[in-house]
C-alpha cells in the first residue's frame, strides 16, 4: 500500500483505508495505539493539530511505516495524458 500523503487530510484518509483494510474499527486502532478514539477521528477527517507522536503510535498500530521521499512533480505532458 503505497499513498501519496501532502496534507493532513491526506494522511488521515490513508490511516483509515489502512484500518478498514485491517478490519479494525476506531476503537479498536486507538486501544491497540493507546490514544482515545475520538482521537482517531479526528486524525481520519483530517483535523489538525495531532501530535508526530500520535500519528507513529497510529502507524505502528496499523504495521505500517513513514517514507519520506521527494515531492513528485507533473509535467505539461503529464496533464496531457489525463486530458
Amino acid at each position: 500500500m503505497d499513498q501519496i500523503a501532502r496534507t493532513t487530510k491526506d494522511l488521515g484518509q490513508t490511516l483509515r483505508a489502512a484500518r478498514k483494510a485491517q478490519g479494525l474499527t476506531q476503537a479498536e486502532l486507538a486501544a491497540r495505539a493507546g490514544v482515545w478514539q475520538r482521537t482517531v477521528s479526528n486524525i481520519e477527517t483530517g483535523a489538525s493539530g495531532a501530535k508526530a507522536e500520535t500519528i507513529f503510535d497510529l502507524l505502528a498500530a496499523l504495521d505500517l511505516e513513514l517514507r519520506i521521499v521527494p515531492r513528485s512533480k507533473m509535467t505539461p505532458r503529464d496533464l496531457e495524458d489525463i486530458f
